[in-house]
């Protein structure tokens, strides 16, 4: 079952965040009950991916301004089929931001997602009003990884801007709690 895997990482997820419960069970719902839980097609939700990026030194973190949904926001993105959710953060890394020198950080030899979290995506229309894309949900496994020196950034079509911040730096352009949470649990701490 190409499901297995991700149910497996639920599984340790909420072993290690005891308190997050009532998302692990939601996203395991959706896993469980929906085969086609990878594609986009999925409704009301499917399974993305993201990152939480820290500087080789671990000293900033690379946060996106998203074009259509303007906010500050991790890279991540659609898993588009793919259940190695894993290979489709990195993906979204790369297509998101040029960077391709990253090393995903974890504990041990089984992965645990650095956060999970559910989120509305709004619905979305074209100039004449007609609905390209109904509201739904991404039930999104976030991934820490850490970016080799030397890379150059490369903003891409879906983003306002990008950039690499410090931790005082966040708490000032966002205040998105999964984002802050993401900050906490990993950083950067200096």
């Amino acid at each position: 079952m190409h499901r297995l895997p991700v149910l497996e990482m639920l599984v340790r997820y909420g072993q290690r965040f005891p308190e997050e419960e009532v998302v692990v069970r939601r996203i395991r719902r959706l896993v469980e009950d929906a085969p086609d839980c990878f594609d986009r097609s999925c409704l009301p939700g499917h399974i993305t991916g993201s990152a939480w990026v820290l500087s080789h030194d671990r000293g900033r973190c690379l946060l996106l301004h998203h074009g259509r949904l303007a906010r500050w926001l991790q890279p991540g993105g659609h898993a588009d089929g793919s259940g190695d959710i894993v290979a489709v953060a990195r993906r979204e890394v790369e297509e998101e931001t040029g960077l391709t020198h990253l090393e995903l950080i974890q504990e041990g030899s089984q992965i645990v997602p650095l956060d999970v979290d559910v989120h509305r995506i709004p619905a979305r229309y074209d100039a004449d009003g007609k609905l390209l894309e109904p509201e739904h949900e991404h039930h999104d496994l976030r991934f820490l990884f850490v970016a080799d020196r030397e890379q150059m950034l490369k903003i891409s079509s879906e983003s306002n801007d990008l950039r690499w911040f410090s931790r005082d730096e966040v708490g000032r352009v966002t205040d998105e709690p999964s984002v802050l949470r993401m900050l906490h649990k990993a950083g950067p701490f200096g």
